[in-house]
């Protein structure tokens, strides 16, 4: 290696990421990132999107990996900083989006004196990364830097660390930067198991599928339609519906799992067997005594996260292979053993759903809905019946209202990988932060994130960064002015009504202004005929708007 090949540490680090495919680093600078911030005048295809807390930044690069499936980049300060990052790093997990987290780190030798802001930084990130390790030798930076990313983007995806001490990115070295390594992972079954597998299925007198997270990313709606037309079979969402994991339209399906157990238990209690198609097995929230597997369910799984297969049930057979190609190669050899008999009786059975379907349901909601119209406070499901109404077909909506949205999923159709993007992990804090870099990804497309008042407290700064940057995304608040959810618990579990801790009225929070304060326009809204032409406006727009939505609370209302 020659002299021309001399960079420093903090350049090349920056050189890495750009050979990696980031063109966006997201950052909260601290002394120990100032080598960076200093090599980005050398690095001008490299944009840098200020988040005024680490939380902020990580949820923010974690909406924008969601958003695109690409690995994303984000630089956080010390300890205290990825400390404050570490809730949405609990996200990004849970997602499994591929988040490259760096942070700057005291001078190789001056931890050991331990100074203002110090601690290791390994060991707090390690619980919820694939890989976490600190920078030894410059030299061995650019091989650092390329596992971490191959590591972040091979299935099961999910965020990585690297700890950068000061002096690593001030000195320099003649370096050989290589270049990226990828593990495909598109593979289908051999022939037998693939057979294997069809008969299984059709082994089933009254099958059903469960779909889930790998359906959205790896983009297999289409192969997924298609296993439910073969074997006419009724589908549902896997329990917790993060993302679009199947079309909400097509005549199978019959809406999401329960996550209380009694419920999920009664939906799946007349099947057979469960075929689990990328998704994890009945994630349930509070305990409770009743098991949601009805006994005797036989159970098949298909997808790439082994993690999950027999975690919690055991199965027949787990398959581990990317699920659009294998549902592809799996749809034709069903086809062929069913033959022209077997087709038209799937096809009859698929005709059985239309009046349990999703779209049933939703005509049966709406009707429901138009008895509380007139209601003030707004009443929730109106509120979100008015939002699915105004919303194009292409929209992308963000969803971290809790109570409020629980009827949204059921009125708004799911059509492909980016229209929803939920509440992965049940942290709330995501919405607002992660809006932006879902937005950044998807800037083609209208875009509405939806979110309680509570969980928008928790990362409100982010609203900034949108009017900053002059991003299109219209913020609706549903403003109940309490953690309705926590009272409703409070209540349920323990017959109490004495909530202490769960409003915040005295005084109430002033969204508009404080929207307004951030540079976001804001909108007071107290009628609910008011929500359609206000969201249209929104979306619209060429920045940012919040919408306070004023929604009942359930309690005093």
């Amino acid at each position: 290696m020659t002299d021309a090949n001399t960079i420093t540490g903090r350049s090349a680090f920056l050189s890495l990421l750009e050979g990696e495919g980031v063109d966006t680093l997201f950052g909260n600078p601290g002394t120990t990132e100032l080598p960076i911030m200093d090599a980005l005048r050398e690095h001008p295809d490299m944009s840098y999107v200020l988040g005024m807390q680490e939380s902020i930044v990580v949820a923010m690069a974690d909406g924008y990996s969601r958003a695109s499936g690409k690995l994303s980049a984000c630089n956080v300060h010390v300890a205290p900083g990825l400390g404050n990052a570490m809730g949405s790093l609990y996200n990004a997990k849970f997602w499994g989006s591929p988040v490259l987290v760096t942070a700057g780190q005291q001078e190789l030798g001056h931890g050991l004196t331990e100074p203002l802001l110090y601690d290791p930084l390994v060991p707090i990130a390690q619980p919820l990364v694939k890989w976490a390790v600190e920078v030894a030798r410059l030299e061995d930076l650019p091989r650092i830097v390329r596992r971490a990313a191959k590591i972040a983007l091979t299935p099961p995806t999910g965020p990585v660390f690297i700890s950068l001490p000061g002096d690593i990115l001030n000195d320099r070295a003649p370096l050989d930067l290589g270049h990226p390594t990828r593990v495909e992972t598109a593979t289908r079954p051999s022939d037998e198991l693939l057979g294997t597998l069809a008969d299984k299925l059709l082994s089933a007198k009254n099958p059903v599928i469960v779909a889930g997270h790998e359906v959205a990313t790896c983009h297999a709606h289409d192969e997924a339609a298609r296993l439910a037309e073969v074997l006419g079979a009724p589908v549902y969402q896997q329990t917790v519906y993060y993302g679009a994991h199947f079309r909400s339209e097509h005549p199978s399906f019959l809406g999401p799992l329960s996550r209380d157990q009694q419920t999920a238990h009664d939906q799946l209690k007349d099947f057979d067997l469960m075929f689990v198609v990328g998704a994890d097995v009945l994630r349930m929230s509070v305990w409770s005594a009743v098991d949601p597997l009805p006994d005797g369910m036989r159970i098949v799984q298909l997808g790439l996260n082994d993690w999950e297969m027999g975690k919690n049930y055991p199965t027949e057979l787990a398959v581990r292979s990317d699920v659009k190609v294998t549902l592809e190669a799996l749809n034709r050899v069903l086809a062929e053993r069913q033959g022209g008999d077997g087709l038209q009786a799937a096809a009859k059975r698929l005709g059985s759903f239309a009046g349990r379907n999703w779209s049933a349901q939703r005509d049966r909601l709406r009707e429901q809905i138009t008895t509380k119209q007139d209601k003030a406070p707004i009443d929730p499901d109106v509120l979100m019946a008015r939002v699915a109404d105004a919303l194009p077909s292409d929209a992308v909506v963000v969803d971290e209202g809790l109570t409020s949205t629980r009827s949204l999923p059921q009125l708004y159709p799911f059509r492909d990988s980016g229209s929803f993007f939920g509440l992965a992990s049940g942290g709330i804090g995501f919405a607002i932060a992660g809006a932006v870099g879902i937005n950044l990804a998807l800037r083609d497309r209208p875009m509405c994130a939806v979110i309680g008042d509570g969980s928008a407290m928790y990362s409100v700064q982010a609203l900034w960064t949108a009017a900053n940057m002059k991003l299109p995304i219209t913020y609706v608040i549903a403003n109940n002015r309490s953690y309705r959810i926590i009272k409703e618990r409070l209540l349920a579990f323990h017959g109490n009504e004495h909530f202490v801790g769960m409003d915040f009225q005295d005084p109430p929070i002033n969204w508009v202004g404080l929207a307004e304060s951030l540079g976001v326009r804001g909108v007071r809204i107290e009628d609910a005929a008011d929500v359609g032409p206000a969201l249209r406006e929104g979306m619209q727009s060429d920045g940012p708007t919040l919408l306070d939505c004023s929604v009942a609370d359930g309690f005093s209302d």
